[in-house]
């Protein structure tokens, strides 16, 4: 097994490429998917295939060109996101319907959702089926999710296991479809492929209630972003959704004052609301689902008959996904 930054630094180096497999006209159909690409990120979902490729017996160069294809699906859906969310700054840039207009973010992302499609369908004879199988079901999982996720924005009554499901969806799958796509490119049986599978999907609910847990008691020098942004936006995260549910009397009240003030100054508003958070013990319950994910996620790892170096390295990882600026 490599390291981490080892196998981060050959999908680069394989990103990097996709402007030399696709042509350069129209302009805006194709610029704004390399400038998309050319942003960066943490690469976990390519870095992740390559590792389960390895970790049953396979090279990674077995995954790499399906791994760009996950990786180029994944800033797809975030390009449709922001565009959806109306967000200006993805990665501390412009978004693309802001640096261009919604009609080319629209097209671009279609664009870019064909050449992630070409690149994964780049698997062997041999594991072109389940692949395909997978990226689809995937693939419309992670709709499923979006769906929902603009569902709540509507509702006052998203109970927790409704939003565990939806980050199920909109999140973590894709993780879980990360490593198992890559055990079953490096040869894997289906019953070694799911357990990869099951392992990313509890890594990644794990992930995403560390991140807005973050969002809100995060180090912004660590955690890449300033705090308290989905206190300000009002955002349906585990910790809201919870204090919604949760809170009684005079808690209730402040609440919801706080969530009806458009005018609220942030230097106000997110103490305030972190305030009922902490009386409400919520950042101790987050912390106890995060680590029941996390748990869940380390024993399939342990039960799992792949190579000593191969779990040290996952459970290394693993760790430090979850355990980030805690």
């Amino acid at each position: 097994m490599k390291t981490f930054n080892e196998y981060l630094d050959i999908v680069n180096e394989a990103v990097a490429g996709i402007k030399d497999r696709y042509p350069k006209q129209p302009v805006d159909l194709y610029a704004p998917i390399y400038y998309t690409m050319s942003l960066g990120g943490k690469r976990l979902r390519p870095v992740l295939m390559l590792m389960a490729c390895e970790a049953v017996g396979g090279k990674a160069g077995d995954a790499l060109l399906p791994a760009v294809g996950l990786e180029l699906f994944h800033n797809f859906t975030l390009l449709h996101d922001d565009l959806m969310d109306r967000a200006d700054v993805r990665r501390g840039k412009p978004t693309v319907y802001r640096k261009w207009n919604d009609n080319v973010a629209v097209l671009s992302g279609d664009a870019m959702l064909s050449m992630a499609t070409q690149y994964i369908a780049r698997a062997s004879d041999k594991a072109m089926r389940p692949v395909m199988e997978l990226y689809n079901k995937t693939a419309m999982e992670i709709y499923e999710g979006q769906q929902w996720d603009m569902d709540f924005e509507h509702r006052d009554d998203v109970k927790e296991e409704e939003y565990l499901e939806m980050i199920r969806l909109k999140t973590s799958v894709l993780l879980g479809c990360a490593c198992k796509m890559g055990a079953l490119l490096g040869g894997a049986c289906k019953a070694v492929a799911d357990d990869f599978y099951h392992m990313g999907v509890n890594v990644g609910l794990a992930f995403q209630l560390q991140d807005d847990v973050l969002d809100v008691w995060g180090n912004p020098d660590t955690f890449g972003k300033a705090t308290g942004g989905d206190i300000m936006n009002n955002k349906k995260t585990f910790l809201l959704i919870n204090a919604m549910n949760m809170a009684a009397g005079d808690d209730a009240k402040e609440l919801r004052r706080w969530l009806d003030d458009s005018d609220a100054k942030p230097e106000e508003k997110i103490p305030a609301v972190t305030a009922v958070y902490e009386k409400l013990g919520l950042r101790e319950l987050s912390e106890q689902r995060i680590a029941m994910f996390s748990d869940h996620a380390l024993a399939t790892l342990g039960a799992m008959r792949i190579d000593t170096d191969a779990k040290q390295a996952f459970n290394d990882l693993i760790v430090k996904l979850i355990k980030r600026d805690r």
